[in-house]
Order: C-alpha cells, then sequence, then structure tokens
C-alpha cells in the first residue's frame, strides 16, 4: 500500500503540494506572480536590466554591421534592390518600435550608412573586431539568464564569454536565410513568385506576415531561454517567459512612447541627448522583458519541476522505456536524489 502511494504522491508534484506552504491550489496563478516578483527583485532585476542595456546600446552599431552586413551575401538571391528594399522595411519595422527622434537621428542614418556601403568589409579585420563588440549585448543577456535561473557559476566566465560569442555567429548565420525575407516586407514577397498565384500569395502573406513575424520572435526567445543555460530545461518551458517577454515589453514601449510624446509636446527637451537617452531607455525595456521572462521560466521551474530522471537522461543521451507498474516503486529514491 506505501510503495504503491509514492509514485502517486511523486505524480502529483509540486503541482499539488508544492512550495505554496498551505495556499489554496486554486491560488496558483498568485503564487507564480508572487514567486516571479521575489526572485526578480532578489536578483536585482533592474540592475541586470541596466547592464545589458548598457551593451546594447555600445554595440548597436557593429550589431548591425554583423546583421545587415549578411545581406551582401544574399542580394544576388533576391535582386539588386534587396539593399534598398532592406532599409525602408527596417526602418519601418523600427518606426513601429521606437520613437521618432530615435528612429530618424540614429537607427535611420546607422542603416544608411551600413546597407549603402561596399560588403567587401565584411571579411576585413574590422568586421572581426565587430563580432565581438556586437557579441557583447549578447553576452550581457546570457549573463542575466543564467543569473535568474540561479546558474551564472555553472559555466567558466571565460567560456561563457566565448559561448557568447559562438551564439551570437548562429545567430547571424540564420539572419542570412531570415532576414532578407522580414526586409523585404508583404509587399515585394509576392514579386518574387509566378505571375499566376500572386494574387492568393499576397492575400495569404497579408494575413500571416505580422503573425509569423510575431511566432518567429517567440520561437527565437524560447529558444535563447534553452540554449543559454547550462543545465537546459525543456525547450517548451521558455515559451511562457517569451510570452511574458514580447507583453512586458509592448506594453513598456508603447507607456514609453506616450511620455517621450507628452514630454515633447510641452517643450521641455534634453537638446543633443534626447535621441540617445530615449534610445537607452528602448534598450533597458527590451532588457527588462527578456530577464522578467526568464525570472518567470525560472520560478514555474521552482514551482512545477520537470522530471529530474528524465532531464537526466536527456543530457545523457540515453532513450529508455517507461518502467513496469511493479518496478515504478524502486524510481523514487533515485528521482529523490
Amino acid at each position: 500500500m506505501d510503495a504503491s502511494a509514492e509514485p502517486a504522491a511523486d505524480q502529483a508534484g509540486p503541482a499539488a503540494a508544492g512550495p505554496a506552504h498551505g495556499t489554496p491550489a486554486g491560488w496558483w496563478p498568485l503564487r507564480l506572480v508572487s514567486r516571479t516578483a521575489t526572485k526578480a527583485w532578489n536578483d536585482s532585476f533592474i540592475s541586470l536590466s541596466a547592464q545589458a542595456a548598457f551593451w546594447m546600446t555600445l554595440s548597436l552599431p557593429p550589431l548591425l554591421l554583423g546583421m545587415l552586413g549578411s545581406l551582401g551575401f544574399v542580394s544576388s538571391w533576391f535582386g539588386p534592390e534587396t539593399v534598398a528594399a532592406a532599409q525602408r522595411e527596417i526602418v519601418r519595422l523600427a518606426a513601429g518600435v521606437f520613437s521618432t527622434d530615435v528612429v530618424n537621428q540614429i537607427i535611420r542614418p546607422t542603416v544608411s550608412d551600413i546597407l549603402t556601403r561596399g560588403h567587401s568589409s565584411l571579411v576585413s579585420v574590422g568586421f572581426l573586431l565587430s563580432l565581438w563588440a556586437g557579441s557583447s549585448a549578447l553576452a550581457s543577456l546570457v549573463d542575466s539568464i543564467t543569473a535568474a535561473y540561479h546558474q551564472h557559476a555553472v559555466r567558466h566566465p571565460v567560456w561563457q564569454r566565448i559561448f557568447a560569442l559562438l551564439v551570437y555567429i548562429m545567430a547571424l548565420v540564420g539572419s542570412v536565410f531570415v532576414l532578407p525575407l522580414t526586409a523585404l516586407g508583404p509587399d515585394l514577397i509576392p514579386e518574387l513568385l509566378p505571375a499566376a498565384i500572386r494574387p492568393t500569395v499576397t492575400e495569404l502573406v497579408g494575413i500571416f506576415y505580422y503573425p509569423g513575424l510575431a511566432v518567429l520572435l517567440i520561437v527565437g526567445l524560447a529558444t535563447l531561454y534553452h540554449v543559454v543555460v547550462p543545465n537546459k530545461p525543456p525547450w517548451h518551458r521558455g515559451v511562457p517567459g517569451a510570452l511574458l517577454a514580447m507583453v512586458v515589453f509592448l506594453v513598456s514601449s508603447a507607456g514609453l512612447r506616450l511620455y517621450i510624446a507628452s514630454v515633447t509636446a510641452t517643450g521641455y527637451t534634453y537638446g543633443a541627448l534626447a535621441a540617445p537617452i530615449a534610445y537607452l531607455l528602448f534598450c533597458f525595456f527590451i532588457a527588462m522583458a527578456i530577464v522578467l521572462g526568464a525570472e518567470f521560466n525560472s520560478a514555474i521551474e521552482e514551482l512545477w519541476p520537470a522530471d529530474a530522471t528524465r532531464l537526466r537522461e536527456r543530457r545523457r543521451g540515453l532513450r529508455r522505456t517507461m518502467p513496469s507498474s511493479d518496478a515504478q516503486p524502486l524510481s523514487a529514491p533515485e528521482a529523490s536524489h
């Protein structure tokens, strides 16, 4: 009787008992929000976000050089007008996120300068140095995410920095295929296809283009949460944090845009520093959204941890069948370790 009850208790897991200390099971959303807020505050998420925002601001030119410079390798696939279309679409997408001053004074000139100069610099020493400088923003986010998961001491600091560089290079390779399609936009993509199917493709692209970008962003964030931590949880465990990160950034960026508009209307200004300050604030909210998403995923893992035995077998590359019912009591002591 006792042996058969042990697996049942394990299956109920933290979702039933959990670290709620007597809180009713129906209050699990409140427990989750409370745990996330407590973890974020104890981990100094504001400091982590500010650190990441600082490096994101300094890394903007080399970051754009690495990502936008990849268009030079695929311009022959999509035609010579790809660069001009990319510039228009990227600026248009940025205008929907950042304020007008940030777009006109920082993003538009930087994008124009990178996309209009020759791509021969991509094989120069300067581009190799830009890989290291551009990966600084990602390295800061990697440090923040691993700190949110309480795994910042697992990986050696030197290897942590090299790991961030490798992830950044992988992102650049992926951007070679993704960025041109994103930059072409919903208007130019149908033009690449035969005329017979253009009306149908135009209708489908108009419906699924922006939802597809949102799904692609969620998949990218969930993959980031999965890849950067040393002890990796299942990939789907990163999806809730990715959704929260998107919501936090959309709300915070909308509030910041309203604040900037109201300050501008009153006549108060920071002069030449207005655009850099606004861009730094936008970077702060981007970093804060990503860090809060990591804290949210970590809180879920603490309240409802993934099966330790299954994770251990995945890391070892083992594929075992489920034990029979008479062997289940033997797995309880192993799971406790």
